[in-house]
């Protein structure tokens, strides 16, 4: 790393996303993307961030917008931001039909260029947002904590619809991960385990050090052989969308200098507090540390 590098605590790379978000009592439109909900979080527990992402120069707000949050932004422009539809027909968080109407491409190593970080966290929302090579390029940088989401590789775009099909290259990226973000149904559908433990412990036989695993009732954190096990405690659902990103971009924030069992009551809390508010994380560090001290003491 050279002097002219930028430096953040934490990298958040993966592709904006136009979202229509529908459910039995609501229909919103929402500016998302995976890396923008983890970001965020992460920014809220107080970690410098920024956001790699591609999307259309007609969206170029987006960009205004994050960077006035205090999350720095560099973007590479597409001709179109992938445009996403999220529909939950019942309150299962963990079941809803996702469709996309266009992409915005691929996220490059070089499009991180200039920029060094204690944690690379990537949160594309379908596969071919970032490949697998994307991992081993950074990999070859020292003392880098690298995250990645599953559903980024699991979700397969099939006509407009997007489609569960196996993950070829799993292994492959997992063993360059130190942390692996999935939720349960990816995790059943990706290692036939309906159960938690037993799926967490699939992944981390194929090199995953760690394993962050939210479910609907709460989070399963897998490290150094032990499962930690944590409850939701949300007085309601209105911010379900951006549940699984706000868990990883809370417990890597805590990760870079908390150990795991630490770090999940974290993810648990501030994942909580979001599921109660539509978009962004935006609670105070406070208010999360209030919410540990009565639910994960």
């Amino acid at each position: 790393m050279t002097a002219q590098m930028k430096q953040y605590d934490a990298i958040f790379a993966g592709n904006y996303t136009k979202d229509t978000i529908i459910t039995p009592e609501w229909t919103r439109y929402v500016d998302g993307g995976g890396m923008n909900y983890a970001a965020h979080a992460a920014k809220g527990l107080g970690i410098t961030t920024a956001i790699v992402t591609r999307l259309a120069r007609a969206d170029e707000h987006v960009v205004g917008a994050i960077r006035a949050d205090g999350i720095d932004c560099y973007p590479v422009y597409s001709p179109s931001s992938t445009l996403m539809t999220l529909e939950y027909k019942t309150s299962d968080v963990d079941k809803r039909n996702l469709y996309v109407k266009a992409t915005a491409g691929t996220i490059r190593p070089a499009d991180l260029d200039g920029l060094a970080a204690r944690a690379v966290v990537v949160s594309p929302s379908l596969r071919g947002e970032v490949e697998a090579d994307f991992f081993e390029s950074l990999r070859q940088r020292q003392g880098i904590l690298l995250s990645a989401d599953v559903q980024g590789f699991v979700r397969v775009l099939r006509g407009e619809s997007l489609m569960y099909e196996p993950w070829p290259e799993m292994e492959r990226v997992l063993r360059n991960l130190d942390i692996l973000k999935t939720d349960a149904v990816e995790a059943a559908y990706l290692t036939g385990e309906e159960n938690i433990e037993k799926a967490a412990k699939f992944f981390a036989s194929l090199g995953a050090r760690e394993v962050l695993l939210s479910h609907s009732e709460g989070i399963l954190v897998h490290a150094e052989g032990k499962y930690h096990h944590y409850q939701f405690h949300a007085e309601s659902m209105s911010g379900r969308s951006g549940r699984g990103d706000t868990c990883v971009g809370s417990y890597v924030a805590k990760r870079l200098t908390l150990p795991p069992q630490e770090a999940g009551k974290w993810s648990a809390a501030a994942t909580s507090l979001k599921i109660e508010r539509h978009g962004v994380f935006n609670r105070t560090v406070a208010e999360v540390e209030a919410f540990i001290s009565r639910y994960y003491a």
